[in-house]
């Protein structure tokens, strides 16, 4: 992801001032950059953000998998007068998805006799399940749907879970896909279904280097749905 992400932004015009490797960084490395761009691992996003936050970098978050320290860091970030960008994804037709499926699950609330429920697909290199894409797409179902209060999580040859008011996310893994993310409204007449299915890691790359270039030179918290006016 990184070296795509490399790759877009100098096609761009961008430079690149400072690429972290398995060592990691300091603040000092973002000494003169405009912006930072974080796609990393879990365990190591929180305290690369805090880096940047010292060093008053405005920082684009595609990492997921972090945000129980959310709250906590936005507010360091608002302290140093700096910039976070988070997006559990950054592609364009993710970010239209997302906002589709709010208006269908609204437009469904009225129709009880269907039931809804989501899959995810991803590459086996994914670290965390549900996606932070799918969590986003449940969490937009719970706004919007009043038959269902939570999400959870079940996994290949896990499906099924008997509480009504669950929204069930069924995640797989299968070599070199993407990421595919399908809602699923069914009753015993018909079945009502959304879907994106990435071909390719450009998409996420391409969004958050448009995030990055949106972010540079502002202060506060931000997400795509700022950037994409939505």
């Amino acid at each position: 992801m990184g070296k795509t992400i490399e790759q877009i932004a100098l096609s761009r015009g961008h430079q690149i001032s400072f690429i972290a490797d398995k060592d990691g960084f300091e603040a000092s490395d973002l000494e003169g950059s405009d912006v930072a761009i974080e796609f990393t691992v879990p365990a190591a996003a929180a305290e690369n953000i805090r880096k940047c936050a010292y060093s008053k970098t405005p920082v684009v978050v595609g990492t997921t998998g972090w945000y129980n320290q959310y709250k906590a860091i936005a507010k360091e970030i608002e302290q140093a007068g700096s910039a976070l960008l988070t997006a559990t994804n950054f592609s364009v037709g993710v970010n239209l998805f997302f906002e589709l499926n709010k208006r269908l699950a609204a437009m469904m609330n009225r129709f009880g006799d269907y039931d809804v429920e989501m899959e995810e697909i991803h590459h086996t290199q994914k670290l965390d399940a549900p996606s932070g894409t799918a969590i986003t797409l449940a969490e937009g179902v719970l706004e919007n749907l009043d038959r269902k209060n939570n999400w959870v999580s079940l996994t290949e040859g896990n499906t099924s879970d008997s509480e009504a008011l669950n929204l069930n996310i069924v995640s797989k893994r299968i070599d070199d896909v993407p990421g595919t993310h399908q809602i699923s409204y069914k009753s015993e007449i018909d079945d009502i279904e959304i879907k994106h299915t990435a071909h390719n890691r450009q998409g996420f790359a391409l969004g958050a280097v448009i995030a990055a270039e949106w972010l540079a030179g502002k202060q506060g918290i931000f997400t795509m749905s700022d950037v994409m006016s939505l």
